[in-house]
């Protein structure tokens, strides 16, 4: 051991026990699991990875759901972290994203290599914004949800649209496809929601970004931090397919901007703060599943 300090640095040492060690997080923290986080180019600039892993650690995150901008962005932390991180499969890279990756005609045969090889457990965030993508019947998207089956993987949907009619349609004419329906569709009132969990049984919804500080219009709190009983009522009678994440992403007024950093895993602690704050106003067993079973049965992951 004498012989290994002296020809190696005491930083590199330092590293090496860091990466061997469990998390260590505060024991008032009920551990949770996040199913939506991003490690994008420019989070990197003001995050380094392993900053990225301690903050889920600091947070009792055990399980971390990430889509990675390039996509194998998401094997960076998955390297550090392999019992917590589970990568997704995202498909925005070199000028594709949000608004015009549908039009990739490779899309799908790239999506198959990447779940062939086992790296990737899902698919995802897959933007679908009214006045962008319309037509969910394009082989580049329905081609992903039938891969999405064929792997038994999930697909991290994001919708934004009045009504939950398209989403119903391409979750009923994809019954074997298992949707994560992220931000319980952004803008859509609890009654919608349910409509959609009631025509669809292959949908899990997941509650990032319904926060005070990203889709304020449409917050499932009140102005006091309270749960609305609207929403208190619908994660009650759906108990087992609701599940939490971060989505951190930061600032929000624009989506992955060249000339700025993204800051959100500076935020990530406020964010899963918000959760643990609403959850705390569910009946315990309720909130046990919200906060991390479901989504530990969900992606199939065992510690």
């Amino acid at each position: 051991m004498i012989r290994f300090i002296e020809t190696t640095s005491f930083a590199a040492l330092l590293s090496l026990l860091t990466l061997s060690s469990p998390c260590v997080s505060d024991e008032g923290l009920a551990k949770l699991a996040d199913t939506h986080l991003h490690w994008k180019w420019n989070q990197k600039e003001v995050t380094e990875p392993q900053q990225a892993i301690n903050i889920l650690c600091d947070n009792n995150v055990a399980l971390a759901v990430v889509t990675g901008t390039p996509p194998e962005l998401a094997l960076e932390l998955q390297r550090l972290a392999p019992d917590i991180v589970i990568p997704i499969y995202g498909v925005y890279h070199d000028g594709i994203d949000w608004s015009n990756w549908y039009y990739d005609n490779k899309l799908v045969g790239r999506v198959r290599q990447a779940l062939e090889s086992g790296h990737y457990r899902g698919i995802g965030e897959l933007h679908m914004i009214s006045g962008f993508v319309t037509d969910w019947k394009n082989p580049n998207i329905s081609g992903l949800f039938e891969l999405a089956a064929e792997f038994d993987v999930p697909v991290l949907v994001h919708t934004e649209f009045s009504r939950a009619n398209y989403l119903i349609g391409f979750c009923s004419a994809h019954p074997k496809t298992r949707f994560l329906w992220a931000h319980a569709g952004s803008v859509l009132p609890p009654g919608e929601v349910a409509r959609a969990l009631r025509h669809c049984t292959n949908l899990s919804v997941e509650l990032s970004a319904r926060d005070p500080w990203r889709h304020v219009a449409r917050r499932i709190v009140d102005e006091m931090g309270m749960l609305k009983a609207e929403w208190r009522d619908l994660v009650i009678a759906y108990a087992n397919r609701f599940m939490i994440g971060s989505d951190p992403v930061w600032p929000v007024e624009r989506l992955n901007p060249w000339d700025e950093p993204d800051t959100g895993w500076q935020q990530l602690s406020r964010f899963l703060g918000f959760h643990r704050e609403w959850l705390k106003q569910l009946p315990d067993e309720v909130a046990r599943k919200v906060r991390y079973e479901n989504a530990m049965e969900y992606f199939k992951w065992q510690q």
